[in-house]
């Protein structure tokens, strides 16, 4: 059983303890015995190791982990350092750039340094079988990251939600805390990135309404290399 070493242990215990996870826990199991899965198991909870219940200021949400082989790190649209970075990440970067006015340069594909900022980049499955898109998304996870959701939308302290896409966007449905921001678009993907994800400025608003609670703004130039 997962245990983790900060406070998503005191949101999660018990959720972790129900039945469907257990069974979730099995199929996993017998998953990574018989298939090539997508991240590492060491790296399944890795976003919520990184950006603690408490520390989350931003929820990107993703739909589930890279399936192209030693791309995904447990990180919603990253991958590991020297990845070549896929289309959707490359059209992020680009969006930071022109909302910003950064030059990213030769930024990483890796979002660590987001997820040390605050930002939890988090997939609503956390497994994916390789070359299998979607293959994960109905064995449990969406219980398990609904869960997540609603609990951070409880959170005191306001924070932004980033749903990129259709199938974030239906996730909405559980924000219901009118003290955070939510922040809509189509996906980054290059099918649909002209069709409003671009000039959307999901990193200025989310700075701006960050800064006027009060709180510190999200440092996303923090990917690019020194």
């Amino acid at each position: 059983m997962k245990v983790f070493k900060n406070d998503w242990q005191e949101v999660l215990g018990q959720e972790m303890e129900k039945a469907y996870f257990q069974d979730l826990r099995r199929l996993l199991y017998e998953e990574y015995q018989n298939f090539t899965i997508f991240p590492g198991e060491e790296a399944i909870y890795r976003a919520l190791d990184l950006t603690s219940y408490q520390k989350t200021k931003v929820l990107i949400l993703g739909q589930d982990p890279y399936h192209g082989y030693n791309q995904a790190e447990g990180l919603a649209f990253s991958v590991k350092e020297g990845v070549k970075k896929p289309p959707s990440l490359v059209n992020i970067y680009k969006e930071l750039e022109d909302d910003l006015g950064l030059d990213l340069g030769e930024a990483s594909g890796s979002l660590v340094p987001w997820a040390k900022e605050g930002v939890l980049l988090l997939n609503a499955s956390l497994t994916v079988r390789q070359g299998q898109a979607g293959s994960h998304s109905k064995i449990g996870w969406e219980f398990f990251t609904d869960h997540i959701i609603a609990s951070l939308d409880q959170k005191e302290d306001p924070m932004v939600f980033i749903l990129w896409g259709a199938f974030a966007r239906n996730k909405k449905k559980y924000l219901k805390n009118p003290k955070h921001l939510c922040i809509e678009s189509a996906h980054p993907s290059p099918l649909s990135a002209y069709r409003g994800f671009f000039g959307s400025k999901p990193f200025s608003r989310t700075n701006d309404f960050l800064v006027s609670h009060k709180q510190a703004p999200i440092n996303w130039a923090s990917i690019r290399k020194e």
